[in-house]
């Protein structure tokens, strides 16, 4: 398996990387890939089929300059800090393991270096229903995945220091949502490392994800081929960086 190091770049950017990938794979041109990365400015990302008006601010997304790009992943809205957030992401063939077969087993499998990274910082992480990973009952990461001719596509978030005030006035969180959980606002709903008591800049936080995927993968760190990074400039054009994909539904 590949490991692509540390990117940081635009949310456009990000996820036409993410399905270039993928692409790639299916395509038999590039192997089994995880990578870390993270967002230059903070930005917003929504599922494939979420509207972008129910769950985003969007007056609040562009007074504080914040782009929203539309994934080709599931789930809804998710807040990527650039200040204090690390996002993973895992194209894999279903064929490599039986846990990636169903869909909560694979869950599971490909975030499970997220928990095991947790617990080396001696957190009390568990997995919450179908995609979060929580600390001490919070949600501290969420993922989201697609599939594809065999091919899973599962990326999602790494809360180290991520500004929950700055998520609370762009995302719209239905109360509805929050009661489901048992709680009444986002505040209790949400965690960081650095609300449970640990502090780690970005690099600290790549490092400790690098090297429990590491020793969750049989990794060797490799980069982006030439075709993976012409096909994302293509689908930065065609969609992730056009509005209309973005403002859908």
């Amino acid at each position: 398996m590949r490991f692509i190091p540390l990117i940081v770049a635009r949310p456009e950017v990000q996820m036409a990387i993410d399905e270039a990938i993928m692409h790639a794979r299916i395509e038999g041109k590039a192997p089994n890939t995880v990578r870390l990365y993270a967002f230059s400015p903070s930005s917003v990302t929504i599922g494939r089929f979420q509207s972008v008006v129910h769950d985003v601010n969007l007056d609040e997304a562009r007074k504080l300059d914040i782009p929203v790009v539309r994934r080709i992943t599931g789930g809804g809205s998710v807040f990527h800090d650039e200040f204090g957030e690390v996002t993973y992401s895992v194209v894999i063939g279903e064929d490599f393991h039986l846990a990636l077969k169903n869909v909560e087993s694979s869950y599971r499998y490909l975030a499970g270096p997220l928990v095991d990274a947790l617990k080396e910082l001696s957190l009390d992480a568990d997995f919450s229903g179908l995609n979060d990973v929580t600390v001490n009952g919070k949600k501290i990461s969420g993922s989201a995945q697609t599939r594809k001719k065999g091919v899973i596509l599962q990326h999602g978030t790494f809360m180290y220091s991520t500004r929950v005030e700055v998520l609370g006035r762009v995302l719209r969180v239905s109360k509805l949502k929050l009661q489901d959980k048992g709680v009444s606002s986002i505040w209790e709903r949400v965690t960081t490392l650095e609300r449970e008591g640990v502090k780690l800049n970005r690099w600290e936080a790549y490092e400790l994800l690098r090297q429990s995927f590491f020793n969750a993968f049989p990794l060797e760190e490799g980069e982006l081929t030439d075709y993976e990074l012409d096909l994302a400039e293509k689908l930065v054009e065609e969609r992730y960086g056009n509005p209309k994909w973005n403002e859908m539904r």
